[in-house]
């Protein structure tokens, strides 16, 4: 233990942050011990969904904070390829749940599915701590390929399944719903930044398997908080129907089989942009077969829906810069402090906790005075800022002129325009979904939306990958040309939907949308969470 008078600011932020993980834990003890059944207006059993998210989102943005420089310092993979590596884990991670929640509603029942999740996500995050010599050469890199695979496909399994747990607690009609889902998005946000910075903060300073570590003893937590709080959940997220131990363990086998599926991907991740490529024009010829099939009002809708769906892989490409070659810019290009480059991943989830209430009201407010932006308006407008995001970022980088490190000002100022802009269109997006999309479609819309953002996550890749330039080394210079370019491209295109807002709002028929979708509450509507959460997102934000 480092003497308290030697505290840098690294030491005091991991330790405020350890102080607030444990003022909440204790808070969610003394919640579910109480005698009643209730606490604070709602069931125990949305405080136990709450920490078991809260400890597998910190496990997730804890190890996405370290993955890059992992790559690059442990691995010794150039800046391009570790960005592409980041790319296709993340874009198979936010495509998987698509899978996940399609086996839980027909077969597994969201419980098990998020408890068979938690299991294979714990078996990764420890793996992770497996670091050997290091270099591509070293045989152990294969098992960290098994952990990310893990990771992806528990990641499958419990996504896109314990939002609707949460719902599942509630009548579609109590009017606690929404409140519950803030509760539970408090808790994927309060685990996304205590992660990021305590396993940031112990991977770069004491080592990778510490960070790593201490990402799958959160995720272990989460597990063992699942388990014990079963009977909170008052039966809810069982089997549609009785499922026998037979088909359900072929189910887990079928999740096994997933992981070394994985395992080969991940290597090779030209075959994962190859595959989304095929699967994305499919998936679209399909979609539209489908909407020509309809009445002209909801053909239109759809027409709406594959306009929004169409800005995803350009809207996620971009902010997925984030954790690959923005994490990489922040830690050779911008004055920290002495502060570890993983622990500036927080800034985002913080964020979000800070202004998600105010975007809230916000739209509430225009709302009543019939100025709210409309859902193509409000996607527009989520561009325009994340573009000009990138541009605080160079215009900061100007002002001290090559040889100088960026004042970390323009760093909070490139997360905070990024953070409005998620939250202009992140939840609207999910609500317009979940609004839009016939009810026989629904499905096969969610999964349309999700898989496009999986696209944005590998196209996130692919842009990291080109700061690297023909070496595969970033720099300064390459860099925020690339930002720039981005960020002028990002603008542009929010001002042209902007422009044409008004002819899709025509398509998406507000005005009889009524009459298609009476009583159309499907569970999960209310959550609100972390970038790219699986779950549908409240209407009162589109």
């Amino acid at each position: 233990m480092k003497d308290m008078a030697l505290w840098q600011d690294a030491d005091w932020i991991a330790a405020i942050a350890s102080v607030v993980l444990v003022v909440f834990l204790a808070l969610g003890a003394y919640a579910v011990t109480r005698p009643k059944p209730e606490f604070g207006g709602h069931p125990k059993g949305l405080y136990i969904l709450f920490f078991a998210e809260m400890w597998e989102r910190f496990s997730y943005y804890g190890m996405r904070a370290l993955l890059i420089f992992y790559l690059t310092q442990h691995w010794l993979y150039n800046d391009s390829a570790s960005n592409i590596v980041y790319g296709a884990y993340v874009s198979l991670v936010y495509i998987t749940p698509v899978l996940g929640g399609w086996l839980a509603d027909r077969y597994l029942g969201q419980r098990k599915a998020v408890l068979f999740g938690a299991v294979l996500l714990t078996f990764g995050h420890f793996l992770m701590a497996f670091e050997g010599e290091g270099g591509q050469n070293d045989p152990t890199i294969n098992i960290f390929w098994l952990a990310l695979s893990f990771i992806i496909v528990g990641s499958g399994f419990l996504k896109a399944n314990i939002s609707v747990i949460v719902g599942q607690l509630y009548p579609l009609t109590d009017v606690r719903r929404d409140g519950a889902y803030t509760i539970f998005y408090m808790g994927i946000n309060v685990g996304a930044a205590i992660g990021t910075i305590i396993a940031g903060y112990l991977g770069i300073t004491l080592g990778w398997s510490y960070g790593f570590g201490a990402a799958g003893i959160g995720m272990l937590l989460g597990l063992i908080v699942f388990v014990l709080g079963k009977p909170l959940l008052l039966g809810q997220g069982e089997p549609p129907q009785l499922l026998e131990k037979s088909r359900e363990f072929l189910l887990y086998g079928v999740g096994i089989i997933a992981v070394g599926a994985m395992w080969l991907l991940i290597q090779y991740q030209s075959v994962v942009g190859g595959l989304m490529l095929v699967s994305g024009v499919a998936l679209l010829a399909y979609v539209l077969f489908e909407a020509f099939k309809l009445e002209k009002e909801p053909r239109e809708r759809m027409f709406a829906i594959l306009f929004l769906i169409a800005l995803q892989p350009l809207f996620w490409g971009l902010f997925e810069q984030a954790g690959g070659s923005l994490n990489l810019f922040t830690d050779r290009y911008i004055d920290l402090g002495g502060v570890p480059a993983p622990i500036f991943q927080s800034i985002n989830p913080i964020y979000i906790i800070l202004l998600a209430p105010l975007f809230a009201w916000l739209w509430t407010f225009l709302g009543k005075r019939k100025l709210e932006p409309s859902t193509p308006a409000k996607f527009g407008l989520g561009l325009v800022q994340l573009g000009f995001g990138f541009l605080v970022l160079v215009w900061g980088a100007a002002t001290v002129g090559p040889g100088a490190l960026v004042p970390v000002i323009f760093l909070f100022g490139i997360y905070f325009f990024h953070t409005t802009g998620e939250l202009c269109l992140s939840p609207v997006g999910l609500s317009a979904m979940n609004r839009l999309a016939p009810r026989h479609l629904a499905s096969l819309i969610m999964g349309a939306w999700f898989f496009a953002t999986a696209g944005g996550n590998f196209v996130a890749g692919m842009i990291g990958a080109a700061t690297g330039g023909e070496d595969g080394e970033m720099t300064r210079e390459a860099t925020l040309s690339i930002y720039e370019t981005i960020g002028l491209f990002a603008i542009g295109v929010g001002i042209f939907v902007i422009a044409v807002s008004f002819f899709v709002k025509r398509w998406m028929h507000l005005d009889t949308l009524a009459d298609d979708n009476v009583g159309d509450d499907l569970e999960g509507q209310s959550e609100f969470g972390d970038p790219q959460s699986a779950g549908i997102h409240p209407t009162t934000k589109s």
